[in-house]
């Protein structure tokens, strides 16, 4: 494994790791798609993906808004899926094929030009420019992503039920692949104002190609295994290390 350096340039501006996120706001749904489709979609990056049920992977699709940090204020949509650490055979049961997982980033936009420099400079995420409108303010919190006048895709999440404070996993390992190099980030979370639900989700597939391909997966008629919001959400992005696949 390889480490990236320390210290970054940006713009003009001096960016050093660990980078840290001092506010956002999340949304995010997770569903079962079949792992052969899935295992397809990122072939790329050398990674497998995690099975939890045979036959059948996680895709989460998640919306970010980032109101203080930093890389400064911006929007972002992530489309990841559920991978086992690189060169990991799955392990007996439903536990055994979830332990060590990570979340590979296969999709990445966002609204701003500074970020998409630090992504895909410091961690190689896969990080492009979008018009990602935002509605986080009603009950039902809001997302979509348009490139070029096309939109790729529209999310709506639902309120669910309040969660106990330290519910969620407060970190995970980040696999990204850009120019044909796979990396691995830790990343760290403290999440409050957590709530969640099984189901919970509408998803609406444009005409751009990612959509065609998120279509592939049934994402446009599949139902969410869970949908999370997320008032307020602290991050910590470590240096990413190149892996061998």
């Amino acid at each position: 494994m390889t480490t990236t350096a320390q210290t970054h340039a940006i713009q003009g501006e001096r960016i050093t790791l660990p980078v840290r996120i001092r506010d956002a706001a999340v949304g995010s749904a997770m569903f079962a798609v079949p792992a052969g489709a899935a295992q397809d979609v990122i072939a790329y990056s050398g990674l497998a993906v995690a099975e939890p049920l045979p036959g059948r992977a996680v895709c989460s699709l998640a919306f970010v808004r980032y109101a203080e940090g930093d890389l400064g204020p911006y929007h972002e949509f992530a489309v990841a899926f559920l991978v086992r650490p690189p060169g990991a055979a799955p392990s007996p049961g439903v536990l055994g094929r979830m332990r060590g997982i990570g979340a590979f980033i296969h999709w990445l936009p966002v609204n701003q030009e500074f970020t998409l420099e630090a992504g895909r400079t410091i961690w190689g995420f896969p990080k492009e420019i979008a018009g990602i409108p935002m509605d986080l303010s009603g009950r039902v919190k809001r997302c979509a992503v348009r490139i070029g006048g096309r939109t790729a895709i529209e999310v709506a999440i639902r309120p669910g039920v309040p969660m106990p404070a330290g519910s969620a996993a407060p970190s995970v390992d980040a696999y990204s692949c850009l120019d044909g190099v796979t990396r691995r980030t830790p990343w760290t979370l403290t999440p409050s104002g957590v709530r969640t639900r099984p189901g919970g989700a509408t998803v609406v597939l444009g005409d751009h190609p990612v959509a065609d391909e998120l279509r592939a997966l049934g994402l446009d008629r599949a139902r969410a295994l869970t949908t999370s919001t997320v008032g307020h959400l602290q991050m910590v992005f470590q240096g990413a290390e190149e892996v061998r696949t």
